[in-house]
């Protein structure tokens, strides 16, 4: 009896250390849906307990950085009341986020004329009112040639641009004063009304990088002489990954269904390997580092 316990117990080590072999072998970037409520990083420890726990790893604790067997991250922040596509890094994939994800980002968001409020979102508290029976469709719709093409635009007080390395949102939340950053180049490629029922609308956004959603959505409101905020955001589109065709619902987080989504990681070039090795030579020290978050967006 004791050598067929320990013969059953050496099989299923084996099976074990097989699949978390196969998951550490994963390299590459794949999407997954977030749904609305959780944080990006509160999903990410989500997906990334349950895969460690189909490999074997007994009592996975996500959130602890040191001597983690899986290495994973995601290409860019979606609000905690947002959903859509939430791009992830695994393995080697986790240093070819940035490369591997240029392109636009496509959301659709539903806004609210009338009312603003201080996060300009749903999550926040309503700071002020205006009137929004002067607007109509078509001026609605002529106003959108305003915002898209090269504009600038200030990012919101809240979001996860950071103040002497501290999230501002966690400063406000904290009741200290926050000045807002400076206005700042972003790209909208297109922009479109597909409904408008007062005082609810709803817009289709193409952008690049470093684009907020609830700040369009506010300037706009402003610029039509009234105020509003965003009920519901999606994120549709993130570089080559699109909603309908990418993102894996929470029942296919497992290691096969992730296995056949991944986009492996290009082989970098002789030329890409000298460029990191002398980047690697001139890396500021933490001092040095700015340490500000441009690219976590809406």
């Amino acid at each position: 009896m004791r050598s067929s316990s320990r013969a059953a117990i050496a099989i299923s080590m084996a099976i074990q250390n097989s699949s978390l072999s196969k998951l550490q072998s994963c390299n590459g970037i794949f999407a997954i849906y977030k749904k609305q409520g959780p944080t990006s990083a509160d999903v990410l420890n989500t997906l990334k307990k349950a895969l460690l726990k189909e490999a074997g790893v007994a009592n996975p604790n996500p959130r602890k950085r040191n001597k983690q067997p899986l290495k994973i991250g995601h290409g860019g922040t979606l609000d905690s009341n947002a959903s859509g596509v939430l791009v992830v890094g695994i393995g080697e994939g986790t240093k070819m986020l940035t490369t591997m994800l240029a392109g636009s980002k496509k959301y659709r968001a539903i806004g609210e004329l009338g009312k603003a409020t201080d996060t300009l979102d749903v999550t926040g508290n309503v700071v002020e009112e205006k009137s929004y029976d002067h607007i109509t469709k078509e001026v609605f719709e002529e106003k959108l040639k305003q915002f898209t093409g090269e504009i600038m635009q200030v990012p919101p007080l809240y979001s996860a641009l950071k103040k002497d390395g501290k999230r501002m949102s966690v400063l406000l939340k904290q009741g200290q004063e926050v000045e807002a950053k400076p206005a700042r180049p972003v790209t909208v490629y297109s922009l479109s009304l597909q409904d408008f029922s007062p005082p609810y609308f709803t817009i289709d956004v193409e952008c690049g990088g470093g684009f907020y959603v609830r700040s369009l959505v506010d300037d706009l409101a402003k610029a039509l002489s009234s105020c509003a905020h965003i009920k519901e955001l999606s994120r549709t589109k993130q570089g080559q990954f699109t909603l309908e065709e990418h993102a894996l619902k929470e029942d296919r987080w497992t290691l096969t269904d992730i296995s056949q989504a991944l986009q492996p990681c290009p082989k970098p070039s002789g030329q890409q390997k000298n460029a990191k090795k002398t980047k690697s030579k001139h890396m500021p020290t933490p001092s040095e580092s700015k340490g500000d978050d441009g690219n976590t967006n809406d």
